[in-house]
């Protein structure tokens, strides 16, 4: 065989060859809209990377070429939706397009509303996407039918007639992609139906090829299984040994706790015991220093899979995402007046990063309490506000009426917000000179920042003159 040939065989199995997709199409009731699709980075942060935008022209029209080394998991929300769909290398794409609804007012401030999910349709498509589209119209009629049977009554009659209408009318296509999502699927409902535990059904993930890992059947099987499961063994009769594993952060001992109780290996075992160490950091029940470095020990950072080891690695990054001492992003961004700021540009002061939505009333009254935090601490604390984007007119009335301080920064995409992790407004950050975090659990200005950083400051003052006098 040509040397050309091998060499790029072997590329492909290393993951190194990337293949053009190409999305295009038109619809005039986007015209002039943006659409940012994400892919999941893993499935356990599940952090959203964008992938590719998709950009409007003033008829409608839009494309754009993706390079992509696997049928690639995409998504994206816009209005009301989230739509979903498998980006394919060598295709060209074009998508129908659900009729255009934006989010109510109510919507936009509700902070538990959830979208509309869907899965693409895509044009004169009889390929993956369609099987994958038809699957979930089937898979959630005939479960909504037998509801009352399959998950009060738990009938073994109703979910073996849904196995065998879906196996029906979808028999094996050959397509592992969708064969995976399919049996994935069907697998989660029988976990559910019978209340199978998960020490007993663990096992069916493990021949599932890691290519398929941040898929969503794949994702929400895996966390039906092993969320929070660290926690839950440590308080078994053996979980004493679990707990002193973890401080010790012996890697062996907890790997093989994984392979023995839930009947995996391999790489499956490792990813499942990263995601419960990802569980047991954020349930406060275990030393976090503890499970950092296992994260950071060899056995991660220096594993034989490339998977592995950029799980973990997403997940170090993520814990210590604005953990105290840690650097801040730097954010620039437009102010009121239309002039690029940068937070890091002042570096003689803490920076208090308040960030709000201006047509909400509970923050449009603690902002309004920052002028008496600016006045108490103006010499000591820059207030830097980065607000929601709305509608700039009324929100410069607002802030000018109100004589509200500080920097007055205004995220127009977004990106700010997400990159920030702000699930609800307002939401504060404390930094020092040098941009790193304080302390977590900063207070909003009504809900006692004034005490919070007053004490703080007070007892820092103190440490710096004396260290200053040694």
């Amino acid at each position: 065989m040509n040397q050309r040939v091998v060499l790029f065989f072997i590329l492909i199995f290393l993951g190194r060859v990337s293949f053009s997709a190409i999305i295009e199409g038109k619809d005039k009731t986007y015209a002039g809209k943006k659409l940012t699709f994400y892919f999941y980075s893993d499935p356990v942060t599940k952090e959203e990377n964008q992938l590719f935008t998709l950009n409007f022209d003033a008829e409608g029209n839009y494309k754009t070429e993706i390079q992509i080394t696997k049928t690639t998991f995409v998504f994206c929300e816009f209005g009301i939706y989230r739509g979903q769909f498998f980006l394919e290398p060598e295709k060209s794409t074009e998508l129908i397009l659900p009729p255009l609804r934006e989010k109510s007012f109510a919507d936009q401030k509700n902070p538990f509303f959830e979208p509309v999910i869907f899965w693409f349709k895509i044009q004169n498509d009889n390929g993956l996407n369609k099987k994958v589209s038809d699957f979930e119209t089937e898979f959630n009629q005939l479960t909504g039918k037998y509801f009352n049977e399959l998950y009060f009554r738990q009938s073994k009659e109703k979910y073996d007639s849904v196995v065998f209408l879906i196996n029906q009318q979808f028999p094996n296509s050959g397509d592992a992609v969708f064969e995976t999502h399919k049996n994935l699927s069907l697998k989660m409902l029988q976990t559910e139906v019978f209340r199978i535990e998960p020490e007993k059904s663990a096992g069916f993930i493990s021949d599932v090829n890691e290519n398929y890992w941040t898929n969503p059947a794949f994702i929400t099987l895996f966390e039906k299984i092993f969320t929070n499961r660290l926690s839950f063994d440590a308080k078994e009769i053996q979980g004493n040994e679990i707990k002193k594993a973890v401080a010790q952060s012996n890697f062996s001992i907890l790997l093989e706790h994984v392979q023995k109780t839930y009947q995996i290996k391999g790489k499956t075992a490792e990813l499942a015991l990263l995601k419960m160490l990802h569980d047991g950091f954020y349930s406060g029940e275990f030393p976090e220093n503890s499970i950092l470095n296992l994260l950071n020990s060899e056995k991660f950072k220096n594993n034989s899979n490339k998977t592995i080891r950029e799980i973990a690695s997403n997940i170090g990054a993520k814990l210590v995402f604005l953990q105290p001492g840690t650097k801040a992003p730097v954010i620039c961004l437009k102010d009121i007046d239309g002039n690029r700021k940068c937070t890091d540009e002042k570096t003689d002061k803490f920076k208090y990063l308040v960030f709000a939505d201006n047509e909400m009333v509970v923050c449009q009254e603690h902002l309004k309490y920052l002028s008496r935090i600016d006045e108490l601490f103006h010499k000591n604390l820059e207030i830097i506000l980065v607000m929601r984007h709305t509608d700039l007119i009324e929100m410069k009335m607002f802030l000018d009426k109100n004589k509200i301080p500080g920097l007055q920064l205004i995220d127009e995409t977004g990106d700010i917000i997400r990159e920030y992790k702000v699930k609800s407004y307002p939401s504060c950050f404390l930094l020092d000179e040098s941009h790193n975090v304080v302390f977590d659990n900063v207070k909003s200005p009504l809900d006692g920042f004034e005490q919070q950083f007053g004490s703080f400051l007070q007892k820092e003052l103190f440490e710096r003159q004396r260290n200053q006098s040694r």
